[in-house]
Formats: structure tokens, C-alpha cells, sequence
């Protein structure tokens, strides 16, 4: 047939009884005559717990030492599950990322990857055998040194290996059955997504849906490597996420909206009192670059006449609200604000779908259907095929299912299915 790279996230493999279930489903790919190549993430949270414990050992764990701890629990699933397929009577050999070739640039915590070399894996899977990738990590290509790609990262390993190994199909085994039009814990509703554009599904990932990431699907559409997502829980057909539609032409356009995506994992900052002259931006966000944070929305106000003053406000991951404060008092000489207001009580709701282009309802009904759910907003911003907006995060569940629901997009049979609870 053709070689198949497979990635299982944590709640897949949470336990012992869900290694050899996922050691199963692997076997049967090898016996319908596909080699594959596996990808495991650490089982259940056993990464959150590995951080919790470093940081009651350390408070500022170093890079280094942090990326070897959290490395291990990716080690101990891939482990695992080849003694579970030889236990099946299939030869498996599980390899670190390092093993494996995936090569990274040295910034620790959140590597990127810089090029994959699976000389070893090739070798492995010629000889007949299933290779078992550790997920999340790399060597960077200085110091050799461990490295971790950032939370989700391996999604991102699984498509990297992929492209590189030319592979068919990458197949993003999770605890529901594909990628559905809003969170399935907040809509059960929410309906599943047989086929989704590249390009709509990295809109989606970056705007929080957690199904898969977004660094993840920019590597596979850039690639043109075509995704698979399906549950591990289950043996349903899933979504494929693709650069073109495999079903060519029978569906001629898009539909005008592909899901509704929310996330409370940011904060907002205001900079308060910028004197409105050039490059008074500028400086406020190199303080925020140079101390390596990535920011999401960004709204200025019109300036007071009276005062020739005005605010800035911006959305960045609460993980990262302190240092982002912290660098800003530190250019405040430079940059002439008045003061700094920090909220991590904030949510946002996204709409995306490529039918926006040709549709200028949308926007209108987007708003409405919050202004009926007595939703205030906060922020808005926009791109061809997306509209977000910042508002209260106690709010932000209803604003989803209002959404959800002016567009038509609730679904009229069963309700969406989360086998495992976390949606990844």
C-alpha cells in the first residue's frame, strides 16, 4: 500500500489498557500492508506533572535541564507501546527525536524545527519494522543539546516526518472522531467536518481550537502533506485536512463558514497614555519581541485632542503576561506611557470560513447573534476568512453556542462525542 505516519496524543495512551489498544490499531495497519511510522506523545499528564514537579524543585527551572525532564515522558509512551506491538507479534523499534533526525534551532522550551533526517527510521521500516517516534522533541543543531518543540509539538513531529519520509497520509489519532465546527465540551451540537481546506484549519488552530496545532498544520500545508484526524476511542471515518478537496470539484464552493473557535488561554494588556507620534509603537512592541513573546491582536484608540495621547491594547498567552510587564516598566523611559493595565479574565471567539470572502452578511450576523446574547465586546479583528473579538471570559461559552447556532451550524443528529475529555 504506502507508508502511513500515525500520531497519538496523550489521552490515547493515558494507560496501560489504551497502549494496547492503540498497539492494535497499529498492527491492523501493518497487516492491511502499510508500513508505519508511529508518533506518541507522554501519556495522560504526565507532562504537566513532570512541571509541577520541577517547579517545586526550581521556581526558574534552566532550559536546558527543563527541556531532558519533559523529554521522558515521550520516552516511557514510546517504550511502551513497542513492547506492546511485540507482544502482538510485530517487530517495533522506538527511537528519541533526536534519534530519529528531527534537527531544531537551540531555543529551549519551544524549539522549531530546522530540517528531519530520519535515516535511522527509513532504515528501520525497509528492515520491516514499525518505528516508534518520541513526540515533542528534537536536537538542536549547535549544541546538540535536548530541545522541546512548545506544547502540542508532537503533532508538529508527526508531520515533519511525514514530509520527509514522503508519506502518504499523516493520520492525528486524538480522543474525538475529527475536527468538528466548535469545541464539542462547550456545543454538543457541534458537528463533525468531513473535509476542511489547509487554510481554514490553520485560521481555527491558531484561534484556539485545540484538535490540532497550528504550527502543525502550516508544516503540512506548506508541504502538502494531507492530515487525517480521527479518534483512537473509535473507528469512525474522521476530517481530512487537505490543500485541495479530495473529492475535486463535486462540492463547488466552500461552505461559508467552517466552525466557531474560542480560547481563554490569553490575557490583554493596555498601555496606558502613548504619546501619539511615530514610532512610539514601534518601541513597544521590539521591548515585547525582544523578550521573545508572541502577541495576537493588537487595537490602538484615536488619540485625545486635548492631551495628544492614546492607548494600546493587546492580546498575548497569560504564560506570558508577567515577563511581557516586566519588559515594558522596563522601556517605559523610552517609550513615555503613562501606566500598564493587565487582565487575564478574557476570552476569544472566532468565525472562520472561506465563504466570508464572497458573503458580506456575515459580519453583521456575527454581531448580532452576540448583541442577542447580551455579549459586550471588548476587541475585533479581522482577516478574509476569520472574525475575532475579545470579551469577557465568563461570557464566552454562551457567545460560542449563540454563534454556533445563528450560522446553522448545529448539528441534527447525535451529539458530538470527547472519549477522553481533553479534545486531543
Amino acid at each position: 500500500m504506502g507508508l502511513v505516519v500515525q500520531k497519538y496524543g496523550g489521552s490515547s495512551v493515558a494507560d496501560a489498557e489504551g497502549i494496547k489498544r492503540v498497539a492494535k490499531r497499529i498492527v491492523d495497519a501493518k497487516k492491511n500492508g502499510h508500513q508505519v511510522v508511529v508518533v506518541v506523545s507522554a501519556m495522560g499528564d504526565t507532562t504537566d506533572e513532570l512541571i509541577d514537579l520541577a517547579e517545586q524543585v526550581s521556581p526558574i527551572p534552566a532550559g536546558r535541564e527543563f527541556d531532558m525532564l519533559l523529554t521522558a515522558g515521550e520516552r516511557i509512551s514510546m517504550a511502551l507501546l513497542a513492547m506492546a506491538i511485540k507482544n502482538l507479534g510485530h517487530e517495533a523499534q522506538s527511537f528519541t527525536g533526536s534519534q530519529a533526525g528531527v534537527i531544531t534551532d537551540s531555543v529551549h522550551n519551544k524549539a522549531r524545527i530546522i530540517d528531519v533526517t530520519p535515516g535511522r527510521i527509513r532504515t528501520s521500516i525497509d528492515e520491516g519494522n514499525i518505528a516508534i517516534v518520541a513526540g515533542f522533541q528534537g536536537v538542536s543543531q549547535d549544541k546538540k543539546d535536548i530541545t522541546t518543540l512548545g506544547r502540542g509539538g508532537s503533532d508538529t513531529t508527526a508531520v515533519a516526518l511525514a514530509a520527509a519520509l514522503d508519506a502518504d497520509v499523516c493520520e492525528i489519532y486524538t480522543d474525538v472522531d475529527g475536527v468538528f465546527t466548535a469545541d464539542p465540551r462547550v456545543v454538543r451540537k457541534a458537528r463533525k467536518i468531513e473535509w476542511i481546506s489547509s487554510e481554514d484549519m490553520l485560521e481555527l488552530a491558531a484561534s484556539g481550537s485545540k484538535v490540532l496545532l497550528h504550527r502543525c498544520v502550516e508544516y503540512a500545508r506548506r508541504y502538502n502533506i494531507p492530515i487525517h484526524v480521527r479518534s483512537s476511542f473509535s473507528g469512525l471515518p474522521g476530517t481530512w485536512v487537505s490543500n485541495e478537496n479530495p473529492q475535486g470539484d463535486t462540492q463547488v464552493e466552500h461552505a461559508i463558514i467552517s466552525g466557531v473557535a474560542h480560547d481563554v488561554s490569553e490575557a490583554k494588556i493596555t498601555v496606558v497614555g502613548v504619546p501619539d507620534k511615530p514610532g512610539e509603537a514601534a518601541v513597544i512592541f521590539r521591548a515585547i519581541a525582544d523578550a521573545e513573546i508572541n502577541i495576537d491582536m493588537i487595537v490602538q484608540n484615536v488619540s485625545a485632542a486635548s492631551t495628544g495621547l492614546t492607548d494600546i491594547s493587546f492580546t498575548l498567552p497569560k504564560a506570558e503576561g508577567h515577563k511581557a510587564m516586566n519588559a515594558l516598566e522596563k522601556a517605559k523611559s523610552a517609550i513615555g506611557f503613562e501606566s500598564l493595565r493587565y487582565d487575564d479574565q478574557i476570552g476569544k471567539i472566532s468565525l472562520v470560513g472561506a465563504g466570508m470572502k464572497t458573503n458580506p452578511g456575515v459580519t453583521a450576523s456575527f454581531f448580532q447573534a452576540l448583541s442577542d446574547a447580551g455579549v459586550n465586546i471588548e476587541l475585533i479583528s479581522t482577516s478574509e476568512i476569520r472574525i475575532s473579538v475579545v470579551t469577557r471570559q465568563d461570557d464566552v461559552n454562551e457567545a460560542v453556542r449563540a454563534v454556533h447556532t445563528a450560522f446553522g451550524l448545529d448539528s441534527d443528529s447525535d451529539e458530538a462525542v470527547v472519549y477522553g475529555g481533553t479534545g486531543r
